[in-house]
């Protein structure tokens, strides 16, 4: 049986055979099968080769590859096929050696061009396969951003949910139809943009004004992690049983949280643990798991209160309440009751391979009892004790007021 004919995949722009070279065009004139969106077919003539339009379904692409695999084919696609684009998806179901790539310039390097900003620091993403509010959290720290759109997240969607978490220090321009006759560039400031309206073809740049702080005039002083306590809302008689910021720092550090991860806070009282993974996971998703009405409630306000829209608070009682959730990278648990070495030792048994699990205790009993459990689960297990005392000024003296002692356990899932 003869190996399928190779298939060229032809970045053109949307000014047609007029955005080819010599050689691309050469493909397209000797193609047996031209396969493409309507719009791209349109824009090329070979009069003997069968037309056929596959839009923006892969499935149907896929399937009409393989039908014509014995003749000469090719795809046509929108700039760099490679850059986000059509390419990337058959090279990885298909394999790379069927494939012959010849780029045109995307749309998106037309963008920057036209704005005369450089492109090769940017933070780039395309709202077509990312969550708006995903990619939102992303622009807080960049200093510039690409952005595909998408009839649904218009450039408008975008600066309305920027300035609705007081993301309002970047200039933004709108790049519309680049490459074609009717091609437009606008730029203005985010309040104007959310009320602007604009091609279904752009490209959204946004470029950070300058000496302008990572956050929201709102959040000075606040801390990826290891926010003071005073920062969280908590419920008032309950007030102290928040996890104090330092046994918190070290309990995320030795949680191992990437950009990434999907996390467990079981027992999360306010949420001070699930809101400051949520930030370090900020592609990732948190999950704090809490029986107590009051807490649960607390833990969404102060997530909001820090503005992270990556963590979902649960109410319900653990194991019950994570049977639904995906299989966790990293675990915080935090534990006064008997329950807490069965919770520690089947949370355990979810975590990913590689995953890690820290529990905060605050009793002898506890803590012995958990750290006996983790050692026959994982074969090894690390514990502190942390007695801490924070200065505090009285009138002309300096005094030191203690926390209550507590202990954390840790462990690594090979």
């Amino acid at each position: 049986m003869s190996s399928p004919t190779k298939v060229y995949v032809v970045g053109i722009g949307d000014d047609g055979l007029e955005s080819l070279t010599g050689a691309a065009r050469q493909l397209v004139d000797q193609a047996e099968v031209l396969l493409g969106a309507e719009r791209l077919l349109a824009s090329v003539t070979n009069p003997m080769a069968k037309r056929i339009d596959v839009g923006s379904d892969f499935d149907e692409l896929l399937a009409k590859i393989e039908e014509h695999a014995d003749k000469r084919s090719v795809l046509l696609a929108t700039g760099d096929p490679l850059f986000y684009g059509t390419a990337r998806y058959l090279c990885e179901h298909l394999g790379k050696e069927r494939f012959e790539v010849v780029p045109h310039v995307s749309s998106m390097q037309l963008a920057f061009a036209r704005v005369k900003e450089s492109w090769d620091e940017a933070y780039l993403t395309n709202l077509a396969n990312q969550s708006l509010e995903r990619v939102v959290e992303r622009i807080r720290t960049a200093e510039k951003v690409g952005i595909f759109t998408t009839e649904e997240a218009p450039p408008s969607a975008v600066a309305k949910a920027m300035l609705d978490r007081q993301i309002d220090y970047f200039h933004a321009y709108v790049c519309e139809n680049l490459g074609s006759p009717d091609e437009r560039v606008t730029q203005c400031d985010l309040t104007e943009l959310a009320e602007q309206t604009f091609a279904p073809l752009n490209v959204l740049v946004l470029v950070r004004n300058p000496d302008v702080p990572d956050r929201p005039s709102g959040m000075i002083g606040r801390r990826l992690f290891g926010n003071p306590d005073e920062a969280f809302l908590q419920s008032k008689p309950k007030r102290g049983l928040l996890t104090p910021s330092e046994v918190r720092v070290m309990a995320l550090a030795e949680m191992d949280i990437g950009p990434a991860s999907v996390v467990w806070d079981i027992g999360a009282g306010s949420g001070s643990v699930a809101v400051e993974a949520a930030q370090i996971a900020s592609g990732g998703s948190v999950f704090a798991i809490e029986k107590d009405a009051e807490d649960y409630q607390l833990i969404s306000e102060n997530a909001e209160r820090f503005g992270v829209t990556n963590l979902t608070a649960i109410l319900g009682q653990a194991p019950e309440a994570w049977a639904e959730l995906p299989d966790p990278d990293s675990v915080f648990i935090g534990g006064t009751g008997r329950a807490v070495t069965s919770i520690a030792r089947e949370a355990f048994a979810r975590l990913r391979k590689g995953g890690r699990l820290v529990v905060n205790v605050g009793s002898i009993e506890n803590v012995g009892a958990v750290h006996e459990a983790l050692r026959q689960s994982a074969g090894d297990a690390n514990v502190w004790m942390f007695n801490i005392a924070r200065g505090t000024q009285q009138l002309v003296r300096l005094r030191f007021e203690s926390l209550n002692p507590t202990f954390l356990i840790s462990t690594v899932k090979d």
